[in-house]
């Protein structure tokens, strides 16, 4: 019926994104919109695939782009800058409806000052922040300044729910995307890659940030790998030329070798699926910590994961956390099904070392199949649809 009425009018619909998942999200909640017969303009931030969709994007996405408590700091000016100007903007020309994907440092903030500012607008946070890991606090200030939060997993809005807060369960959208059956060979096809050959993906992050503090570890442990196994070769996914060329710059200090065993992809078009073609034409996968892991555990591809930070953003956050684990996987299951080296533990023999456990077949098939549990489990949640629950706000 909402949808019914919306049809004879026209919404404006502010969004900010500050990476690629919320860029995909974004695109695909565009074309959702549209696809509902509804007149629909949208603005805000957002990346190339949102762009791609007839997004009007007032700031390039890569400025959202910084991640820990201590990073932030040094570009607090500009983000408030960034948060300012689209406040004033809207102030000026409202919305109706601000959807913040993701980002919620930044997303959250905005939200509070359109409601301090009594703004006419609906506020949405489409991707909970890890409000039931660790701050718990912030779920206060989530109740005063957003109107709903579309949450990707159940047990969120039953987080949500404690507290009354308006939660709609969504579900992730790759989950239904990404098939159950996926053969390896027809992956490696895709890329040009060679069926028999061995490959182990290294993702270090999309970030420039990720790749710097990242990457050497990454290449250190393929030195080690090559040395112990040298059957195996090497993926690297690049999300633009600019982490390519970062990428490339950390490979000079490395022997020719080793080089020759590396394939450099990067990113083609305006989705930006690299890293998920890499990690599904990879028989092992190392990557940092992050949305990347619920990607490689929808591939059901065996894998490790790691992370390193500033280390007093790491100090800051051992406090604050309140779950056991910090991998998408192991947060869904409940228990550890992937290994997780952080801080300390992430070093080049650590990680070599967990990588060859996966070289056993066996091994390998275990984890296989766990992760293959959580994706049949995602599914089956009884989801809303993200539209019809944005629009039911009004």
């Amino acid at each position: 019926m909402r949808i019914k009425v919306l049809q004879n009018r026209k919404l404006k619909i502010g969004i900010v994104v500050g990476e690629v998942s919320g860029d995909t999200l974004g695109a695909k909640l565009i074309r959702s919109f549209r696809e509902r017969g509804i007149d629909v303009e949208f603005e805000g931030i957002g990346g190339p695939q949102m762009i791609a969709e007839g997004f009007k994007s007032y700031y390039p996405m890569d400025i959202l782009s910084v991640m820990g408590i201590v990073e932030v700091l040094k570009d607090l000016k500009k983000l408030f800058a960034v948060r300012d100007g689209l406040v004033e903007k809207w102030a000026k020309s409202p919305v109706d409806i601000f959807i913040g994907i993701d980002a919620p440092d930044f997303n959250l903030r905005l939200s509070k000052s359109i409601k301090q500012k009594q703004l006419p607008i609906k506020t949405v946070q489409y991707v909970s922040p890890s409000v039931w890991a660790w701050r718990q606090g912030r779920v206060h200030g989530i109740k005063a300044s957003v109107d709903l939060v579309l949450c990707l997993f159940p047990f969120e809005k039953n987080f949500y729910k404690k507290y009354d807060v308006p939660a709609a369960f969504v579900g992730h959208p790759l989950a239904s995307q990404l098939a159950l059956e996926n053969p390896i060979a027809v992956a490696k096809q895709k890329l040009g890659l060679d069926s028999e050959q061995k490959y182990i993906a290294l993702l270090p992050g999309s970030r420039r940030g990720e790749v710097e503090r990242l990457g050497q570890l990454l290449l250190d442990t393929a030195k080690i790998i090559d040395k112990k196994h040298p059957e195996y070769h090497f993926l690297i996914p690049a999300i633009n030329d600019a982490r390519k060329q970062q990428i490339e710059a950390l490979l000079t200090d490395y022997p020719d070798e080793l080089k020759a065993k590396i394939t450099l992809l990067e990113n083609t078009g305006t989705e930006s699926k690299v890293g998920r073609m890499v990690m599904d034409a990879s028989d092992i996968i190392a990557l940092a910590s992050g949305t990347a892991t619920l990607e490689a555990m929808l591939l059901h591809r065996p894998m490790v994961t790691f992370y390193k930070l500033h280390w007093l953003t790491y100090q800051i956050a051992k406090f604050l956390v309140k779950i056991p684990y910090y991998s998408l996987p192991n947060i869904i299951a409940g228990k550890k099904v992937i290994q997780e080296l952080i801080q300390r533990d992430a070093t080049p023999e650590n990680l070599a070392n967990e990588l060859e456990k996966l070289m056993n077949p066996e091994t390998a098939q275990i984890q296989v199949m766990q992760l293959l549990t959580m994706h049949k489990k995602l599914l089956a949640g009884n989801s809303e649809d993200p539209v019809e629950a944005i629009l039911d706000i009004f």
